[in-house]
């Protein structure tokens, strides 16, 4: 990239087009009066939305303002296409859900326009009635791509294979979304030729991003290599001339939140567990104590550790050591799949096995979340929710080390992300995250 390229990084992008048509078939662009423009994509949330500032000065329609001409009612499908200052073009189709007029006189008006995806407003109208069978992602491939269902046509091929052991439930009337989200909870990696995961690691994320739907557990999210390389210090960068060597871009800013609540992680078991579990068919009573230091060493981190947990608050006794419980009635026999004679010998099959699913994707998920970053950069339009960045930041001095921090800086997962245009410049902003501490090479 040229320095006069690199400098313009932060310039205002490129809205190429931003058209919106009516439920009447009325079309308007309103290129030509947005004046800011917040794209937003997030592991946490089923969908990608956006919101828009929109100047209507009138006669855009029919000699009438975008509001009253086309008119705006809500659900107005809206499509537009940016480009950042690299090059890199952003194009969604989506579905206005919030339109408030900010401020109405005789010089214009201005009006807030807020829009998601298509599934976002249909899930609201369907329900899932049928039986379901099979590998979990092949259920979340079939709710989203069915035509009874969502429907979508965008890419899916975002969705990874989940251990191979069948789970059969029924829709229970429940919505498209709830139901994924209530799958991720259960689902487990796939692990190529060795059942290495089951038992020792759970929890998956459903998210939708430009580029399509995705379905991935924690494991593969923290095993990625980093889609991008960004360094924080303060010497001056000449307006991104003066990157260091080995890095993609400077941060404008940089925070890290690495202070956990001790209390509040023992309250939502991240450590130490205990899963209670009841057969209702021998009535058999079980109980198992899991805990993080069974899994160190065979699950996938974004640092070289999990935080290392003071020894003298670890009780003597494994069922003693636990600061959260669980408890579940063994699903055994139910909805079996194959012939009646396959259904009865199945019988006493446990549908699902909770003993190696449960508190492991309680964990996870709480690991997950233990060490927090926030960072600006000039807009990038290639990042997306999921991604992996690795993040460097100085430390004090240090003659052992290269001057990057080595406890806080590494791999780091990208779970909300924001896209900002107004009429100043263009920024990305990333909310980080990862499960572990100390810095790991950028390669692996």
């Amino acid at each position: 990239m040229s320095s006069d390229a690199r400098a313009a990084l932060s310039a205002p992008a490129q809205i190429k087009s931003y058209s919106i048509s009516s439920n009447e078939g009325k079309t308007a662009e309103l290129i030509g009066g947005i004046i800011k423009l917040q794209y937003f994509e997030s592991l946490l949330n089923d969908t990608i939305s956006t919101n828009i500032l929109y100047v209507d000065t009138g006669g855009a329609v029919d000699g009438k303002t975008v509001l009253d001409g086309l008119p705006l009612v809500g659900g107005e499908k809206s499509r537009f296409i940016m480009e950042d200052n690299q090059g890199t073009e952003l194009e969604v189709t989506l579905y206005a859900n919030d339109i408030t007029p900010l401020s109405d006189d005789t010089h214009g008006q201005l009006i807030s326009v807020s829009s998601v995806s298509k599934e976002y407003l249909l899930n609201e109208k369907i329900r899932l009635y049928e039986k379901f069978k099979g590998k979990i992602s092949e259920a979340v491939k079939k709710i989203l791509t069915d035509a009874n269902y969502l429907g979508t046509e965008k890419n899916i091929t975002g969705i990874d294979d989940t251990f191979e052991e069948e789970y059969n439930f029924m829709g229970n009337s429940k919505k498209p979304f709830y139901t994924i989200n209530w799958l991720s909870k259960k689902a487990v990696p796939a692990v190529s030729g060795e059942e290495a995961a089951s038992g020792k690691t759970a929890g998956f994320f459903f998210w939708e991003t430009s580029e399509g739907y995705h379905f991935k557990s924690i494991d593969t999210l923290l095993g990625q290599e980093p889609k991008k390389s960004i360094i924080y210090n303060d010497t001056p960068d000449d307006c991104g001339k003066k990157v260091p060597e080995g890095y993609d871009v400077k941060a404008l800013s940089f925070s890290k939140n690495n202070i956990q609540n001790t209390d509040d992680k023992e309250k939502v078991g991240a450590r130490d567990t205990r899963l209670v579990t009841f057969n209702p068919f021998d009535g058999f009573y079980k109980v198992t104590t899991p805990n993080s230091g069974e899994t160190e060493g065979s699950i996938t981190t974004g640092g070289k550790k999990l935080a290392t947990q003071n020894p003298e608050l670890i009780r003597p006794g494994a069922n003693k050591n636990f600061s959260r419980t669980t408890y579940a009635i063994k699903d055994i026999g139910s909805l079996p799949s194959g012939t009646t004679e396959q259904q009865l010998e199945k019988s006493k099959d446990e549908n699902l096995k909770v003993e190696k699913v449960l508190n492991q994707s309680i964990m996870r998920y709480n690991q997950f979340f233990s060490f927090k970053a926030e960072v600006v950069i000039p807009g990038d339009f290639s990042l997306h929710a999921g991604d992996a960045v690795y993040i460097d930041s100085p430390q004090q001095q240090d003659k052992l080390t290269d001057g990057m921090n080595e406890q806080s800086g590494g791999l780091y997962i990208i779970t909300e992300l924001c896209h900002f245009l107004d009429l100043n410049g263009t920024y990305t902003k990333l909310l980080l995250v990862r499960d572990s501490v100390e810095r790991t090479p950028k390669t692996r």
